[in-house]
């Protein structure tokens, strides 16, 4: 079972914070210590689980990730610790689970009701790491410039724009924001994401006199799916394959489960619309690309100095869904949001060709390096080391992986089950031995309280107030 902590105690734990860490390790390292590995961080934007390896989706092209799953362990059973980018990345970079830091939501700061926090990177430059950052890895509004120690394009904005094309929306839904696709008419090279990944290119080619942490963020596939032609061209429309989709799907499902599809909203306009392939094809393009983009930086990694002693890390933030459930974008507790991509290779710790089925978590991310570099312990962590995983991927794992979605909305994922209990007591359970598309909701069935019961035990003990939502004003729950 995870271990919960209230968050006073993780509070009172990581008292004294990063300075004096950082300060502490400075005389530790100015004695010559054996080098360490690097680490290779790389994060993608709203990407779920159609990528090839996971075969989530029968048209994905997506050649570099597949390779890169090959390499070392794929999780095939990984979740996020929300479903939304702000406080899913927020608790993997502290450690610390919404439930205890009481950030749900894309619109909470994190760092004011987490001001002692030490965060991955910081972590890493106090056992005397050089710690640099490209694109998205903090949730945008809220970068964290005590994290870095240098950052591109610049410690206030994280992420280069994008050219973006004329007569918006492409998609022809009026009132869209930017829930739109289309393709844009110029250069990989002009793009944010391909600036990300040549800036990182760059820094694998430098000669280090320190053991880094190189975090690398691919925007894409998030909205808008705005990325060159070549890319839309490699998935026609009316040749892609849509997602299945049950019409009935959300007749058994609670009214605030309800209430997170809102399939009144979105699907509603993409199919009103005829926009449902467009969209799927959308979807695919911008994978493609950041695919590509990941590649880029492999590349660079493979022709490098570093490539036999560096560790890749890559994760996507959540899932997304396009039309399961109803619904699209994340902010659910379904698979589809909950589910995302996590591949390791450590070398001397990962054997090529390992697959992970046990469920996990992306909070386990930041004890797992902590392992695999022999860095000193961060106590406030609440996740689970994955290095038995690593080294055996058929080795029990810690639990359920918890997923949380405003307070005291959870989800728990076994290997068979998945269990949801909303803020007012209502449940769904899953049986993913037969049913993977959640269509059935077994909770009501009196003889499946006993499965009930057994998962409802990893659920936190403690669940935060909500933190305050920008300006100091409550919470919203944006689109993003």
């Amino acid at each position: 079972m995870r271990r919960r902590v209230s968050r006073r105690a993780f509070l009172r734990s990581v008292g004294g914070g990063a300075a004096s860490m950082a300060l502490a390790s400075c005389a530790l390292y100015a004695e010559r210590k054996p080098a360490k590995p690097n680490v290779l961080f790389i994060a993608i934007d709203d990407l779920n689980d159609w990528i090839g390896c996971l075969g989530g989706h029968p048209d994905a092209k997506t050649p570099n990730l597949d390779r890169l799953a090959k390499r070392g362990v794929l999780f095939t059973n990984a979740h996020c610790a929300a479903p939304a980018c702000n406080p899913s990345r927020a608790a993997l970079m502290t450690g610390i689970l919404p439930s205890t830091s009481g950030v749900y939501h894309n619109s909470q700061p994190w760092r004011p009701v987490m001001q002692d926090a030490v965060t991955l990177p910081q972590h890493f430059m106090a056992h005397g790491y050089r710690a640099v950052g490209g694109g998205k890895i903090f949730h945008g509004a809220f970068p964290d410039p005590a994290s870095w120690q240098e950052y591109f394009p610049s410690q206030k904005q994280n992420k280069p724009p994008d050219p973006m094309p004329p007569n918006r929306p492409l998609n022809g839904i009026p009132k869209t924001a930017h829930f739109d696709w289309g393709p844009v008419r110029v250069k990989d090279e002009e793009m944010g994401d391909w600036k990300v990944a040549e800036w990182a290119r760059g820094e694998l080619a430098k000669t280090h006199e320190k053991p880094f942490f190189l975090a690398c963020g691919i925007f894409r596939p998030h909205l808008p799916w705005y990325v060159p032609e070549k890319y839309f061209k490699m998935f026609p429309p009316d040749k892609v394959t849509l997602p299945k989709v049950q019409k009935t799907d959300l007749d058994d499902v609670p009214e605030l489960g309800r209430k997170m599809a809102r399939p009144e909203g979105d699907h509603a306009k993409v199919i009103k619309t005829n926009n449902w392939r467009n969209a799927v094809s959308g979807y695919l393009a911008s994978m493609a690309f950041a695919d590509a983009c990941v590649g880029r930086v492999l590349e660079a990694l493979d022709a490098g100095p570093y490539a036999r002693n560096t560790i890749i890390v890559l994760w996507g933030d959540h899932g997304w869904h396009l039309g399961e459930k109803l619904h699209w974008r994340k902010f659910t507790l379904w698979e589809e949001a909950t589910r995302c991509p996590l591949m390791i290779v450590a070398p001397g710790a990962t054997a090529p060709g390992g697959v992970c089925s046990r469920p996990v978590g992306l909070i386990d991310i930041y004890p797992t390096l902590v392992d695999l570099c022999g860095l000193g312990p961060n106590e406030a962590l609440e996740g689970t080391s994955l290095l038995p995983q690593l080294k055996d991927p058929g080795a029990t794992s810690d639990g359920p992986a918890l997923t949380t979605y405003g307070r005291l909305n959870h989800s728990l994922r076994s290997e068979r089950w998945r269990y949801i209990r909303y803020r007012d007591g209502t449940e769904e359970l899953y049986d993913h031995a037969g049913d993977e598309m959640e269509w059935t909701n077994l909770a009501g069935e009196a003889k499946f309280d006993p499965v009930k019961k057994d998962l409802a035990r990893h659920l936190p003990t403690v669940n935060a107030p909500e933190a305050p939502g920008r300006g100091g004003g409550k919470k919203k729950a944006g689109k993003a």
